[in-house]
């Protein structure tokens, strides 16, 4: 599925990085994006192919990324973030295999591609490697150049330069038309072009069964030098000893974790391992910014896009590092979040790597209150009471403005929109997060020493929960309501008026006429969130547990099985995801029903991708991931998940 603006697909299906620089790739090893130096913005590659013209055999290039030439198979090197894809051709006499991998600690990729020849003859190939690069997501005043100090091509534009080269040097060269010469099997050495795209090429015999190697280097600075310097670096080295030293670090850094128990299911032990791996490439490491997922959706063609990060996943995210033992990656995060916090305390909706405010639908009230309650889950993991010292300025300005953002009527948080980014209204989650919230910076407080302002915290959340148990429960059905004073359309208001539900209209100082239905009754998975991982309610409270059984019984999707995020859910078709279906499975064991915890589990392990990447969706039709892959929300509460089952001696 291509997305109609950029012609890029929505799926990614792989991602490799060093936590500064980010890539994603396709199953036939397609270099589709690149983001550096930060891991959300900007992406800089519009497109990167590598072809192969057999001489005296072929009339054009026949590129790696076409299936009806080749068959592919692709896996991460075992317990890494180093990809291999290999090719099988259909009609030619190769086989071809690409390992991708970025350096930790240079702005270095690093593409090792090997071809080897499969059938009774010696042939010559030609190799092509050929990339355009959009740099800053901009078509507008690239440049590319071939230089000779490095043999290879420098692209740049204002403050990002790349150099594309390989430490054999090449054959053939062009800048500019690159897609058409290389197609031809010939580059005709176009020194400088004020264009996008370029390519390099390689000549070489192969006899029967031989194999020739050509690894292919792009670096990155913020000028030319920069980039043409850090690829002298890369030289130095060979591709197999920058290999070696990229798969010590990840095993390195999978070590000092605590692992799984040796019982542990194999796939449930690749997914959690997958799964830190993914943590520490969406985690910037100059700033501790965690975003969501690569971006997909650039154009925001069918979503607000997901290269950002929010609070409010973060807080589940970072909860999930500290219970796998990556607690310097949750500090990290927490003083990232004092340069996002708003004058006036607040945390809006979602932010790039430098604290900026990002495009955004407005003020969501849990953001904030879910970033309070992560800072202490963090100390209470660590009991670092410096970390205390360090934001506790941002947690008494938090707080203050949580609890002057409370509606007289209802005492319930003021509307804002929801944790889908859906509707707005005054909702139970969001205010079972501001809850969460309050209790967290009076129990910092407390450890502080602050015991009156502890106290006022204290007695400000008692009557936020207790506004929450009374306003927005619904003593009828003996479940909760998703959310009070649910905005609307005039249609939605009169269907409500007409058929005897509360419903109000109010007018703005400009004369606007907004609309209301006193009661959300939908189900709701993010309702769960009142006991966990908030613990406003125990899972025990009969109305949590009919409230639970209630969102299982409307959002569970026949067949493929998963649970939907609520129970008319229509975004991207109204899939099953993996992190609501994770949620009940939190909650079924905080219930101590731990075998429909497990089967849970099992779904949603059964439902990673052929990497072990965890998907946000998956297709409610073909069981197959869906959407945004990986999505960094659903594999924390893959290792969430986990180690409440290892708490309880479950796994």
């Amino acid at each position: 599925m291509m997305n109609p603006v950029t012609g890029k697909p929505y799926l990614n299906d792989a991602v490799i990085g060093n936590a500064s620089m980010l890539a994603a790739l396709g199953r036939s090893g397609e270099l589709y994006r690149l983001w550096w130096p930060h891991v959300d913005f900007p992406q800089h590659v519009e497109r990167m192919r590598a072809g192969v013209f057999v001489e005296e055999e072929s009339e054009e290039t026949v590129w790696t990324d076409d299936p009806a030439e080749w068959q592919w198979e692709q896996a991460y090197l075992p317990r890494t973030n180093v990809l291999r894809t290999a090719g099988a051709a259909r009609r030619l006499p190769l086989r071809w295999e690409t390992v991708d991998f970025a350096v930790p600690g240079e702005p270095l990729l690093v593409r090792l591609y090997k071809w080897t020849n499969t059938g009774r003859k010696p042939i010559r190939l030609r190799f092509f490697c050929a990339a355009s690069l959009t740099i800053g997501e901009n078509r507008l005043y690239n440049c590319v150049t071939y230089d000779p100090h490095i043999d290879g091509l420098v692209y740049f534009r204002h403050q990002y330069a790349f150099a594309l080269a390989s430490p054999l040097g090449c054959a053939q060269y062009t800048c500019a038309d690159a897609w058409k010469h290389a197609s031809r099997g010939y580059l005709p050495g176009t020194r400088v072009a004020m264009a996008p795209d370029g390519a390099l090429g390689w000549t070489f015999p192969l006899e029967p069964g031989e194999t020739a190697a050509i690894p292919v280097y792009l670096t990155a600075g913020s000028r030319v030098d920069e980039a043409v310097n850090a690829m002298r670096r890369a030289f130095a080295a060979s591709a197999e000893d920058h290999l070696e030293r990229t798969v010590r670090y990840w095993h390195d850094y999978l070590d000092v974790q605590p692992a799984l128990p040796a019982g542990c299911d194999e796939r449930t032990r690749r997914v959690y391992e997958r799964s830190l791996l993914v943590f520490r490439l969406m985690a910037d490491e100059q700033t501790g910014c965690v975003i969501a997922a690569p971006e997909f959706d650039e154009a925001f063609t069918r979503c607000g896009g997901y290269a950002y990060c929010w609070g409010r996943d973060a807080a589940y995210i970072t909860t999930a590092f500290d219970r796998a033992g990556l607690s310097g990656m949750s500090r990290m995060f927490y003083r990232w979040t004092l340069t996002a916090q708003d004058p006036d305390g607040s945390f809006q909706q979602r932010h790039y790597h430098d604290g900026r405010l990002a495009p955004s639908w407005g003020l969501q009230i849990d953001e904030g209150g879910s970033i309070l309650w992560g800072m202490h889950q963090h100390y209470v993991a660590t009991r670092d009471r410096a970390f205390l010292e360090e934001v506790w300025p941002a947690v008494e300005k938090g707080t203050t403005f949580l609890l002057s953002y409370l509606d007289r009527d209802t005492g319930l948080p003021l509307p804002s929109r929801d944790l889908w980014e859906e509707r707005s209204a005054e909702h139970t989650y969001s205010a079972a997060a501001v809850h969460a919230g309050v209790t967290a910076a009076a129990a910092m407080a407390r450890e502080l020493g602050k015991t009156g302002l502890a106290h006022r915290w204290e007695e400000a959340a008692k009557a936020l929960k207790e506004a929450i148990l009374t306003r927005a429960y619904d003593e009828r059905r003996g479940t909760f309501y998703r959310a009070l004073k649910l905005q609307v359309d005039r249609s939605a208001y009169q269907r409500a008026v007409e058929s005897g539900f509360p419903a109000f209209a109010e007018t703005d100082e400009k004369g606007y006429v907004s609309y209301y239905v006193q009661h959300d009754p939908v189900y709701d998975i993010s309702l769960l969130g009142l006991s966990v991982p908030f613990g406003l309610l125990d899972a025990s409270d009969p109305r949590m547990a009919r409230t639970a059984d209630a969102i299982e019984r409307a959002c569970a999707v026949p067949g493929v099985g998963g649970i939907r995020r609520y129970e008319d859910d229509r975004y991207i078709g109204g899939n099953p995801w993996i992190l609501t279906t994770l949620w009940l499975a939190q909650f079924r064991i905080a219930q101590g029903r731990f075998d429909e915890a497990k089967r849970h589990l099992a779904w949603a392990v059964a439902h990673a991708s052929p990497l072990d990447l965890l998907p946000e969706q998956v297709d409610r039709q073909t069981g197959e991931p869906a959407w945004v892959v990986p999505l960094t929300w659903s594999h924390a509460m893959f290792v969430l998940t986990v180690h409440m089952l290892l708490e309880n001696e479950q796994l």
